[in-house]
């Protein structure tokens, strides 16, 4: 039985089907995405959306969508579905599925009276290429199908209208046609695995909606190129595959290069299997055989932090040491060109977010624990240690080690922290000063490179650390322990932040923790009851000030509401390290009822921050086995 099955019912509702959204990519930042319908609601969705380095550093949909109309006895049913303005949506080709099933590749099967037609979709690794397979399950009489592309040739952060400059020529090619609508962009190739006809048919369709853009406050209307048509007879238990690429292939490879890749996809068979899809779909190779992990789609890019804290999830969690390695052999780089001053040679963004080389001991910290001291070390102990003197030495421009022993940031004008959002310039959580997990990082740190400098018989440094890592101690609980029993947000001077969030968690989640046991469960009961939900941590307690949960309206109204009280499931993936740190098996039971409600998510958001969900799973292993 698949994992990720959807019938009629819900197929056919749109108010169910519109906001379940689907997204392949190919490993090296194409991607292919629109709801389950396949009716595009984001300005971000697209058949075919692939970056074209030579104009800019965006992502650009060249594929909009394709529409196929089955055609018997001269009578036309065409399976697309458009929203235009007006609320209206057309051709409805969403009434005619009968069910989804995304257990290896995402198939929609469609009904119409007597003809039974199955779609599969799938975007071939490495390649920017998608291809969808369509097999005529059954029908009683002669079939055509009939295929219209919508076009769009424009970045994922525009629209396209109607106008004269569009080039309107193409070219054919082996069982298909190339064309391209503006200069600078790279042809598109449409092909088929079977001979075809294409009606040179030019015409705009105007006036296409997403809703999702709407819901933001921002514009919400394109305009679609359209060619023409293909047209072709397909028989009773027969496939045709189509290809959409920025390159040419031979028509007679599409079979055979479609079954490959089925072949190489992980079924979606339960909750475990899914996260590790997901987690493959944030991997980035670029031609270069640099390797990144993406922030998330559609959106991000590469980000530092995300990557360092990301990273053990989505690679060392689920057995791929080697990803890890790559990964890390690229932001390793990146952060040393930073270190030194020097051009960024790579695609990693904020870098210079004063954390960042705190989460990468943490990464490194984790691949330790997964690989062994002795290789870990060997490996990355020298980048461990160049980390942590470039921090004593005052060598980051925001990251300002004080007398106290603890580190400062300064947050006031520019978001410093994971809790990033800004509206009107300003963070709209200026977080400045000691905040709690820089520090709870940095103690961590020091404690890490000391204990990796004892193990090698450098006792004269790692003493120097100790001592250090004693005075971060003890100005870490003078600074954010209040009489309440849980830590201040951040502290600047006399301005002290006594709103009661989530990220007090990492002091006690972390390896090394500057708190005492009892000041440990005293933060994680306070978590517990102000904070847990069960789809990770809120940002923000509903009893302090400005709580906002709601994640909804106008981008304004949603930057407000990022971090003030909006749960996170990655912060959840501290809280239960916290737990199992704290409680060991005494609450596994409980642990694995938390990742229930995680589980109910897949059919929603394909599980989001998965890394953290995945570490989770694999530290629950590793407790249920202790004794």
């Amino acid at each position: 039985m698949s994992y990720l099955r959807f019938e009629k019912a819900v197929m056919t509702n749109l108010q169910e089907s519109l906001r379940r959204e689907l997204l392949r990519t190919n490993r090296s930042g194409a991607y292919s995405s629109s709801t389950l319908v396949d009716c595009n609601t984001r300005k971000y969705h697209g058949l075919l959306v692939v970056p074209v380095p030579e104009l800019d550093d965006e992502n650009h949909v060249l594929l909009s969508s394709l529409d196929c109309t089955v055609i018997q006895h001269g009578a036309e049913f065409n399976l697309g579905l458009h929203k235009y303005q007006g609320n209206t949506f057309s051709p409805n080709g969403h009434k005619y599925i009968r069910e989804f099933d995304a257990s290896i590749v995402p198939t929609t099967t469609y009904r119409v009276g007597g003809v039974i037609l199955k779609k599969e979709a799938i975007f071939q690794a490495y390649e920017d290429r998608i291809l969808i397979r369509y097999t005529l399950v059954d029908a009683h009489s002669a079939t055509t199908l009939r295929f219209r592309p919508f076009l769009a040739f424009r970045s994922v952060r525009q629209f396209t209208h109607e106008n004269m400059t569009a080039s309107r020529e193409y070219q054919t090619v082996d069982n298909g046609i190339k064309t391209c609508m503006y200069a600078g962009y790279p042809d598109l190739y449409m092909q088929f695995s079977k001979k075809n006809e294409f009606i040179f048919q030019p015409d705009w369709y105007r006036g296409i909606e997403y809703p999702k853009e709407q819901e933001r406050g921002y514009a919400s209307n394109e305009d679609l190129y359209v060619p023409g048509y293909f047209e072709m007879p397909i028989k009773k238990g027969e496939s045709i595959i189509f290809a959409a690429s920025t390159s040419a292939i031979k028509s007679s490879q599409l079979k055979k290069l479609f079954d490959d890749e089925v072949s190489l996809r992980v079924p979606r068979d339960n909750f475990y299997h899914c996260l590790v899809t997901a987690a493959h779909q944030f991997h980035n190779r670029k031609p270069n055989d640099d390797r990144y992990l993406l922030a998330g789609y559609p959106w991000f890019k590469a980000r530092a932090r995300d990557t360092f804290i990301a990273m053990p999830g989505l690679t060392l969690a689920i057995g791929e040491r080697d990803y890890f390695e790559l990964v890390m052999k690229t932001a390793e780089k990146g952060l040393r060109e930073f270190m030194q001053n020097k051009p960024l040679s790579v695609k990693i963004y904020e870098i210079e977010q004063p954390d960042v080389p705190l989460w990468a001991i943490w990464a490194v910290q984790q691949y330790v624990k997964d690989a062994g001291k002795e290789e870990g070390y060997k490996r990355y102990g020298k980048f461990v240690a160049d980390i942590v003197d470039y921090i004593i030495k005052g060598g980051h421009p925001n990251l300002l080690l004080k007398e106290n022993g603890l580190v400062y940031a300064d947050g006031h004008d520019k978001a410093v922290t994971w809790m990033n959002s800004m509206a009107n310039g300003h963070p709209v959580v200026p977080r400045s000063g000691y905040i709690v997990e820089f520090n709870a990082l940095w103690y961590n740190a020091l404690k890490f490179c000391a204990a990796m400098y004892a193990d090698q018989g450098k006792q004269k440094k790692a003493d120097d650390l100790e001592q250090r890592a004693a005075l971060a101690k003890q100005s870490f609980v003078e600074t954010f322990v209040n009489e309440y029993g849980y830590l201040l947000d951040y502290v600047d001077g006399t301005n002290m932040d006594w709103s009661v969030r989530p990220n007090m968690i990492f002091a006690v989640a972390l390896d090394y923790s500057p708190l005492s046991q009892q000041q440990m469960k005293s933060v994680v009961d306070i978590c517990t009851r102000e904070l847990l939900t069960p789809k990770g941590l809120r940002s923000l307690s509903p009893k302090s000030g400005g709580y906002n949960p709601m994640y909804v309206g106008p981008q304004t109204q949603r930057d407000y509401a990022y971090h003030q009280g909006t749960a996170w499931p990655w912060l959840g993936g501290f809280y239960m390290e916290a737990c199992l740190k704290l409680y060991k098996r005494s609450r596994l039971s409980f642990i694995e009822r938390q990742m229930v409600g995680y589980e109910d998510e897949i059919d929603y958001h394909a599980a989001m921050n998965v890394a953290e969900i995945l570490r989770t799973l694999k530290l629950l292993e590793k407790y249920s086995y202790q004794k």
